[in-house]
């Protein structure tokens, strides 16, 4: 199986990606072996609780210096310091001091730190990770007269790995309404399984909230459950006025994905995001740098 590679925003090069657990994925997607146990029990929300309420044990504190390490992750940029969490599940959904992470002019930004795919016609798309794999707008959105008034907007995927940033935010100002909570599986979102199946995405639990902006129309916001994801936890209040950039939400334990979608129009998607999803190639970026314009 190939190598994940994205490109770095930041870096201006080409990256391989350090896949955690990719010993464990490769077993459960690639492996004719790993299907019984994937379907008897990866799946199943009850491993995620599980495995989740193993990563709330304060000795999992043990954990955290090793990860640093190994993925070259910066404490200076952490909130509080590594020392003071009191379970690894704690430190994976970590906040940041607002200086490590500065909101772009940009109309619309990442609402996430992570790998980022992104169509400017959700309709047009032709291939997701490898030729051929298109969006099913209205499973995704488990509504087909929405799915329709969007078909022809811009969609973004963006892609968090376990040793990323885990809290999610709102990519422009407006006023966010009620969470939809659409229940199902959860899946691994790793391309390493989206390769095989993009519709791991619509099968996945997730939920939908609709951010009515003054200048970019409605915009819908999900954020997909995945295998090992403990929780999708929602910190912001229904009605009330948000910033571009503000925290919305965070995952606790687990990689998993957000996608945001534009209404027809609405946006211009910034050009190395559209260029590097042309060629199935995501592209790392930091939450509050430009998505669009």
């Amino acid at each position: 199986m190939s190598a994940i590679r994205y490109f770095n925003r930041h870096r201006s090069q080409l990256e391989t990606e350090q896949v955690y657990g990719e010993g464990f994925l490769k077993f459960s997607y690639a492996n004719p072996l790993g299907a019984l146990p994937l379907h008897l029990m990866v799946k199943r929300a009850g491993f995620s609780r599980w495995y989740g309420k193993r990563m709330d044990d304060p000795a999992t504190t043990a954990k955290i210096a090793p990860f640093l390490e190994k993925y070259g992750l910066d404490p200076a940029e952490f909130a509080d310091s590594p020392e003071s969490y009191r379970s690894f599940n704690e430190f994976f959904y970590r906040k940041l001091k607002p200086a490590a992470r500065p909101i772009a002019d940009s109309k619309a930004v990442f609402p996430a730190d992570g790998r980022h795919l992104g169509f400017q016609m959700a309709s047009a798309i032709d291939g997701v990770f490898v030729k051929g794999q298109r969006f099913d707008l209205g499973k995704l959105l488990g509504d087909d007269s929405l799915a329709a008034r969007y078909a022809d907007g811009s969609l973004v995927l963006s892609r968090l790995c376990p040793v990323d940033y885990h809290r999610f935010h709102f990519p422009a100002t407006g006023t966010p309404g009620e969470v939809k909570l659409i229940n199902g599986p959860l899946f691994s979102v790793s391309p390493i399984a989206l390769r095989r199946r993009l519709s791991y995405l619509w099968e996945n639990k997730r939920t939908i909230t609709r951010l009515e902006t003054p200048d970019l129309g409605t915009v819908l916001l999900l954020e997909i459950g995945a295998t090992c994801v403990g929780s999708i936890l929602q910190t912001f209040t229904p009605g009330q006025p948000v910033k571009k950039g503000d925290e919305k939400g965070y995952f606790a334990f687990g990689g998993s994905s957000t996608i945001t979608i534009f209404e027809p129009g609405a946006v211009k998607l910034a050009g190395d995001l559209v260029e590097w999803s042309s060629k199935q190639i995501e592209l790392y970026a930091k939450v509050g740098t430009a998505m669009g314009e």
